[in-house]
């Protein structure tokens, strides 16, 4: 089994999510309420499956209540979450059997806009921990949850400075940060060593000779551009599939360098209006979305005015997609923004054709909503070197990748 602390090589370490080390803490506790006893270490279960031991720290317990905490470890991330205290207070419920409520804390934000995928007015922890901590707490205590429930409370002290760095308040997440992740795992994204991986990926995936490289941006969308892609062509490798994050710029300039003939790109709506909007490095904290985009592909599938204004003053793509698939226009609407982001991308100052471009666009599901494909590429000679297109006035990256 894997341990949080295990020594790696600085400049490629993993670290853990919010999430991650959120469901450790929980799993912890939650052995003291079962138990009387919480452990100084755990093993937890991540949401991809895999088991990492964490150390517990301030482990107490009380009857009906218990009290653990988890110090993240970012790897070589700078993720201004780095070491933050993921604390967890369980309280028993009696008789509500597998019920398991979530709270906001110090330093947890509270959701006060729609677009989000959360309630407004619940706490600022996304489905996927969730679903992770509710997971360790049964399979931790499967007899106390077959009679009782647990409301878990997650605070981190700190939070509310910790979320200046980040565009919570942008989206409407007040008063702390969010408790995020998909896999569980960090991984350095920003990062010179993480960006020559993504260039290392897209070589790799030239050498294997199906002519494509399918590009995705984290754990929900990679799942949803294998079980696409492999559906029509069961033969593709997994080198066919590169983990971007972020970095779209860097892949493509090598999907150019090394004459790479079509290139995928499996997106959700918020990295898809980036792109369309023009940029390719889509890190949160870089570059905003620009809902009067969202707004403007709104109005050209005929959205009503009162409509487009009010995703114009969103703060998310997402509450746009939502409200346009509510209005019956959901797929126009996304089929008409995956074609502004290849209009965009192979455009004569951009990469000009230099590739055909597919682009898949997902739900939060993991549903397909949009599948659009360029124009063939224009016939040119293989560069010897990673194509400068335009781009290079783009800065890169220096915070962690969003979640997809």
């Amino acid at each position: 089994m894997k341990d949080a602390a295990q020594a790696t090589p600085r400049g490629t370490r993993t670290g853990f999510t919010t999430g991650a080390c959120a469901a450790a803490a929980a799993r912890a506790a939650v052995l003291g309420l079962a138990g009387g006893c919480v452990p100084d270490r755990i093993e937890s279960l991540l949401p991809n499956g895999q088991r990492v031991w964490f150390e517990v720290h301030d482990g107490r317990c009380a009857p009906g209540s218990a009290h653990a905490m988890v110090v993240k470890f970012a790897g070589d991330d700078p993720d201004c979450t780095d070491g933050a205290h993921l604390t967890v207070d369980l309280q028993l419920l009696p008789g509500q059997a597998e019920r398991v409520t979530f709270h906001a804390g110090d330093g947890v934000g509270m959701v006060t806009m729609p677009g989000l995928g959360l309630e407004v007015g619940g706490p600022a922890i996304n489905p996927v921990p969730r679903t992770n901590i509710a997971d360790n707490l049964r399979e931790a205590a499967p007899a106390l949850l077959a009679e009782h429930g647990v409301a878990v409370t997650i605070s981190v002290p700190g939070g509310q400075e910790m979320a200046r760095k980040t565009t919570n308040a942008r989206l409407g997440i007040l008063g702390g940060i969010s408790i995020l992740g998909t896999t569980g795992i960090v991984r350095p994204y920003s990062t010179a060593a993480w960006r020559a991986s993504v260039v290392q990926g897209v070589q790799v995936a030239a050498t294997v000779g199906h002519g494509l490289v399918a590009l995705t941006t984290g754990g929900r969308t990679e799942t949803f551009a294998i079980g696409a892609l492999r559906a029509e062509r069961p033969e593709l490798p997994q080198a066919c599939f590169v983990q971007m994050g972020d970095f779209l710029r860097y892949a493509l300039d090598e999907a150019v360098a090394q004459g790479i003939p079509l290139v995928v790109l499996a997106v959700m709506v918020g990295k898809l209006t980036k792109i369309a909007q023009g940029e390719t490095i889509t890190h949160a904290n870089r570059n905003v979305v620009d809902t009067d985009l969202v707004a403007e592909i709104a109005r050209r599938i005929g959205a009503s005015p009162a409509d487009c204004e009010a995703i114009a003053a969103a703060e998310t793509a997402r509450f746009g997609a939502e409200l346009m698939v509510e209005r019956g226009l959901g797929d126009a609407f996304h089929h008409a923004l995956a074609q502004a982001a290849i209009d965009t991308l192979l455009a004569p100052d951009r990469y000009d054709r230099a590739f055909t471009l597919r682009v898949m666009v997902c739900d939060f599901n993991g549903q397909c909503v949009a599948d659009v494909l360029s124009a063939p590429a224009l016939p040119r000679e293989r560069p010897a070197t990673a194509g400068r297109t335009g781009t290079d006035h783009l800065p890169d990256a220096d915070g962690p990748a969003d979640a997809d």
